[in-house]
């Protein structure tokens, strides 16, 4: 009787045990998990919003101020895009036009391009210094052409609602925040935008 009462309460402790060793390195694996999502850096994805996420106007000018508008119709997937790429990457917006145009959101503007051949020209080095980490989502290659090797070009967006172009962007840009350097998957495709 004494023996059964031994195993028996051997059994439970062994049990007790199992459980306790699954349940610690359960909770080390999610501590791990946590200081690894912590010190992992994030790569940059800089954003131009004129004909890539947005379409704007000038409706006129109030007072040596110019009043843009954005059209009526819904921008697709803007929304669900910016909220799916800012889990994966650090968003930057750099835009070629004037800061008065969109000094709310917008952190760079034309004062930060250079001026080269009547274009403006957006240098990756002023947004980070870490240029394999950084890559430019834009639908004007002239504005990227300092740096071919790692951009995406967008197609311009005008008003169509039924444009999928950044919810079928979300793949790429999935696949590519693992990537050490960028350059190594963009330049791939080099050829395509050659256009200077």
């Amino acid at each position: 009787m004494m023996r059964t009462w031994c195993l028996l309460g051997l059994r439970r402790f062994v049990a007790f045990a199992n459980k306790l060793w699954s349940f610690s390195t359960l909770l080390w694996w999610q501590i791990c998990t946590v200081i690894q999502q912590q010190t992992v850096k994030r790569n940059i994805l800089v954003l131009d919003p004129d004909e890539t996420l947005i379409h704007s106007h000038h409706a006129g000018v109030l007072r040596l101020t110019v009043l843009v508008v954005i059209d009526k119709h819904p921008v697709p997937h803007v929304d669900f895009f910016l909220e799916v790429v800012s889990q994966w990457w650090e968003l930057v917006v750099f835009i070629a036009s004037m800061e008065i145009y969109g000094s709310v959101v917008r952190r760079y503007y034309r004062q930060h391009c250079t001026l080269e051949l009547g274009s403006y020209i957006k240098h990756l080095s002023v947004v980070h210094s870490d240029l394999s980490s950084t890559v430019i989502l834009d639908n004007s290659p002239v504005a990227y052409r300092s740096h071919p090797d790692k951009a995406i070009t967008s197609i311009s967006w005008f008003s169509d609602p039924s444009d999928t172009t950044l919810f079928n962007l979300l793949p790429m840009l999935d696949a590519l925040r693992f990537t050490v350097d960028v350059r190594s998957v963009l330049s791939r495709n080099l050829h395509q935008y050659r256009l200077w």
